[in-house]
């Protein structure tokens, strides 16, 4: 068992609290003389969450409330050292990871291999499906997610993987997409080039655009974004202010390429704003919960959110416009309660399965 073991001294009486005594034999006792006996001691189990993680992740992630929280509850947080083999460190309980590169991801996959006791967050094959815009929402394409609480699926989009920017009006005409549209980079691999969005209104504009990449038709949501946040089996939903609607008049006056702004950041929180309810309400949840349930299973993830926008036309007509593994969680109001409830969640069901192995 690789859950690490500490042996946690319990007064008899019930307490932890009172100074510890020793007499002339070196037996430790209680203030007014009570001894410690071995029915006082008892074991208390640590779940060892090694992270590989950049520097500004680590200081984003690993925030004091969250070490404090999960120190109080049993979680010890050990810094994993990518240049090392990771069989020689540790024990570990779970791994927890967001690097880059061919030679981590083997790494990775060669310690899953060796340890299928531990649980890493999450395997690469895994991850690499949502670094590539191509893939990323063809699950959710796959899903069409319908039921009584509304409609989920995604944008009608375009893959241009020519270099050759003049021929993107035509492709788009064929494929009967509509402007404006928004244009996303191929890859999303958290590099600041791939967070360049950029909003194209007329065709004469989409020549000017930068392949590889994708063309998403844009569509009126009110100006809010839902960020959806999943930990696991755990969901939560903030409202992010988004961009605004495009009326037809407007679409006939603007043309060109437009620069988007990060609206999704936390700067950009809507969750004490005035809006309109129609625009404002979030998701039903049973929906959310089915959507996010049937992506974990497909994806194979547990730690990732959906960019979420309501037709502003049709209220419940859902679209998935985006999803990153690993997001900021550090934005998300009371993450450190979801976190160590998860973490602690995974440790038990591990030495509830070694327990069985082992009887």
């Amino acid at each position: 068992m690789t859950i690490k073991e500490e042996v946690t001294t319990m007064w008899k009486s019930g307490g932890g609290d009172d100074d510890v005594e020793v007499d002339e034999d070196g037996n430790e006792l209680l203030a007014g003389g009570r001894y410690l006996t071995p029915a006082a001691v008892t074991v208390k189990r640590v779940v060892v969450v090694g992270y590989a993680l950049t520097s500004k992740k680590t200081k984003s992630f690993l925030q004091p409330k969250l070490e404090r929280l999960a120190r109080n509850r049993g979680i010890q947080f050990v810094p994993v050292d990518p240049e090392k083999s990771l069989s020689e460190q540790g024990p570990f309980d779970i791994i927890l990871h967001k690097l880059t590169g061919k030679e981590w991801r083997q790494i990775l996959e060669d310690y899953r291999q060796a340890h299928p006791e531990v649980t890493v967050l999450d395997p690469p094959d895994a991850i690499q499906h949502l670094r590539n815009r191509q893939s990323m929402l063809q699950d959710v394409a796959d899903i069409n997610l319908s039921n009584s609480y509304g409609r989920v699926g995604v944008p009608k989009q375009l893959v241009i993987t020519s270099d050759d920017a003049s021929s993107i009006p035509d492709a788009v005409t064929q494929a009967g997409i509509k402007l404006p549209l928004v244009a996303k980079p191929l890859l999303a691999d958290g590099s600041s080039k791939s967070h360049e969005l950029s909003i194209a209104y007329d065709p004469e504009s989409l020549q000017k655009l930068d392949p590889p990449l994708v063309l998403q038709e844009f569509v009126n949501h009110g100006g809010v974004m839902f960020k959806v946040y999943i930990i696991g089996e755990a969901i939560k939903v903030v409202r992010r202010f988004s961009l605004p609607d495009v009326s037809k008049r407007e679409l006939t006056k603007n043309s060109g390429v437009f620069p988007v702004p990060r609206v999704s950041c936390a700067a950009a929180s809507a969750e004490d704003a005035d809006l309109d309810p129609r625009v404002a309400e979030i998701p039903p949840y049973p929906l959310l919960e089915r959507l996010a349930k049937e992506l974990r299973r497909r994806l194979g993830l547990h730690l990732f959110n959906l960019d979420i926008i309501r037709d502003h036309g049709n209220p419940d007509r859902f679209y998935v416009i985006d999803i990153n593994y690993f997001p900021g969680y550090g934005k998300m109001p009371e993450y450190e309660y979801m976190f160590t409830d998860f973490f602690l969640s995974l440790g038990q069901r591990k030495y509830k399965k070694y327990a069985l192995a082992s009887c």
